[in-house]
């Protein structure tokens, strides 16, 4: 599959973009994995959105980047989602390699965070993020926090 991946700050984000990301968040997030939250938490305007987009142009992963200050002392990567027809492709794989690469290029000096979904603990390892916390609830699923080193 051929995918193309594009960086944008927030005010650089077309309507349709901004459209796009926010409906794919919500139906993976609150439809499929059935949590009802508050996906719009007031930190997007602060991101940097790594959209990947299909052959054809259609929107179907996305990551933001939070900078160091913005949440954690650290920059931290989240809302990392891939639509449904394309997982089990490599596409998730190749998401988040651009999106460490990504907060890598933009905070070589400092480690990224993650506040990860348990069931994908493994995941994130294979990319290099250690565990640094029990488990803990939010929204219904369990999450730990991870760390890639710089």
């Amino acid at each position: 599959m051929t995918e193309t991946f594009h960086w944008h700050r927030f005010d650089t984000l077309s309507t349709h973009d901004l459209y796009a990301l926010l409906k794919l968040r919500s139906e993976v997030f609150v439809l499929e994995q059935n949590c009802v939250f508050l996906d719009l938490d007031d930190h997007d305007q602060n991101a940097e959105h790594l959209l990947m987009r299909d052959a054809s142009g259609a929107l179907i992963g996305y990551t933001r980047l939070l900078p160091p200050g913005e949440k954690y002392a650290e920059p931290s990567t989240g809302r990392v989602v891939v639509a449904g027809r394309v997982r089990r492709t490599g596409a998730g794989r190749r998401l988040m390699a651009e999106s460490v690469r990504g907060a890598r290029e933009r905070y070589p000096a400092q480690d990224n965070l993650i506040w990860a979904q348990l069931h994908l603990e493994k995941f994130y390892a294979s990319f290099g993020f250690v565990t640094e916390s029990e488990p803990a609830l939010e929204d219904g699923i369990l999450h730990v926090f991870m760390r890639l080193s710089a």
